[in-house]
């Protein structure tokens, strides 16, 4: 529960000038929601934010295709890597209660025979894993699994065998990788001390003293009547990511559900509106830091932090299949935004020019799909092995009569489906994400350019053999 909350009411207006006015945040909603070809139906966005003067909810567009109402400061959201955020949480209350110290190795809370890699005989601790600097990968690597149905089956089993072979590159602590799997560690590590099960213990230790409502890992009825039903990269429902292999396994990561409300909760207590019982471990989260780049960004519990001469943002991004999510606020000003959508693009760009005008906001485009036929005798053309330089290797391989392509295991992707628009150009469905294939005079396929999902430039890939 929260103790002895600050003078703050939900639905008073912010009307600072560390942020823009109301007027001025609807017009961007409207705009990015035309933008991604959300006036169709069933694409929402809804902007919390919190400052000295109250909290406040804005939103447009829709809950889903067939609830034309606006989001609303709970409707509830995937809220996807964001959840990183309350593992870590979770971790620094325990290291407060001393059940746990950061430097602790993981492998000291894992049961006997849980195997974890080591290098030049250093141990990944739980502040290596909660700063993504223990050198783990993003993604175990689902190219060395034999066929889709392994890939269905993934279990506990199959990540702990993936772990115990795995070898590191970097040295621990030392080098920031982003590691869905070292948050799955994290929260397996901690689970094992507290002697139940990771969502459990999260629920008891982390939600309900914030008295999030509305903030779980399953949808409960009563949330269902105000949810807001995700999308792909083209419109089109997605499934939850709870029911997708290897992601499901990994709630710690990215499983958790939430609102604006709640998440509006969280910022209250990190920047001392409220005094919860968990205050003392939300400080801590965002002041144990490490330096993870040459540009002065720092990793904390959970959090990232953004230098700007002498400003700091402190944010967090999520992303599913069919929700993006953002958090981000400025300590010393005590301002905070949170952004959700139920659309598969990015909105970590909305919070973080809400804070910071300076910071320009993407430009996202709809680009209208349409598929088209492709004789599946001519798919050969396209089947190889194409090496983009600093990237890794795609795959492009024959799907029933269609292709798929799988990418390097560092992008921690699963393999998607290409749906063809034309004799060049293919798109995934899942993400904003499409491939051009060159065709050379001879009728033959040597290149591809890959456009990645987050709005990158495109990746040339060379073909690794001269099949035709």
């Amino acid at each position: 529960m929260i103790i002895g909350a600050a003078a703050i009411h939900a639905g008073q207006g912010p009307h600072t000038s560390d942020l823009p006015d109301e007027p001025e945040i609807r017009n961007l909603l409207a705009a990015r929601i035309k933008a991604l070809g959300g006036e169709q139906g069933g694409v929402g966005i809804v902007i919390g934010v919190i400052s000295p003067r109250g909290r406040q909810t804005i939103s447009a567009g829709q809950c889903s295709c067939g609830d034309s109402h606006p989001p609303d400061g709970d409707t509830i959201f995937e809220i996807g890597s964001v959840t990183k955020t309350f593992t870590a949480l979770l971790l620094a209350e325990m290291a407060e209660q001393h059940e746990v110290a950061l430097n602790d190795p993981a492998v000291k809370y894992l049961p006997t025979g849980f195997r974890i890699p080591e290098r030049n005989g250093k141990t990944i601790s739980l502040l290596d894993l909660a700063t993504h600097t223990s050198g783990l990968p993003f993604m175990p690597d689902e190219s060395a699994l034999p066929n889709e149905s392994a890939t269905t089956k993934y279990s506990v089993a199959d990540l702990r065998r993936f772990l115990a072979s795995w070898e590191l590159r970097s040295e621990i602590g030392k080098k920031w990788e982003y590691s869905n799997i070292g948050y799955w560690l994290l929260g397996e590590a901690l689970a094992d001390r507290a002697g139940v099960d990771y969502e459990t213990l999260l629920r008891k230790r982390v939600i309900a003293p914030l008295g999030l409502t509305n903030t779980d890992f399953e949808v409960s009825p009563k949330m269902k009547t105000n949810f807001a039903a995700g999308h792909n990269a083209v419109l089109q429902p997605s499934p939850p990511i709870s029911t997708l292999p290897i992601y499901s396994l990994m709630p710690a990561a990215g499983g958790l559900y939430s609102t604006a409300n709640d998440l509006l909760k969280v910022l209250a207590v990190a920047m001392d509106y409220e005094r919860s019982s968990l205050s003392t471990a939300t400080h801590l989260t965002w002041t144990t830091r490490r330096p993870v780049s040459s540009n002065g960004s720092e990793q904390a519990l959970g959090w990232t932090i953004i230098h700007e001469q002498n400003d700091e943002l402190i944010v967090h991004d999520g992303g599913t299949f069919g929700y993006a999510s953002s958090i981000a606020w400025d300590p010393f000003k005590r301002v905070g935004v949170v952004v959700l959508s139920n659309q598969v693009a990015s909105v970590g760009d909305i919070a973080r020019h809400l804070l910071r005008p300076s910071l320009a906001l993407e430009k996202p485009t709809a680009t209208k799909r349409t598929e088209v036929s492709i004789d599946p005798a001519k798919l050969d053309l396209y089947i190889g092995n194409y090496e983009a330089s600093g990237e890794g290797i795609f795959a492009i391989v024959r799907e029933g009569n269609g292709l798929a392509i799988r990418a390097p295991a560092e992008w921690g992707l699963p393999k998607f489906t290409l749906h063809p628009e034309s004799r060049q150009e293919f798109f995934v469905a899942e993400l904003p994400m499409h491939v051009a294939f060159q065709f050379e005079t001879d009728g033959s396929v040597k290149k591809v350019l890959i456009y990645p999902p987050r709005g990158q430039r495109s990746i040339p890939a060379v073909r690794l053999t001269n099949r035709r």
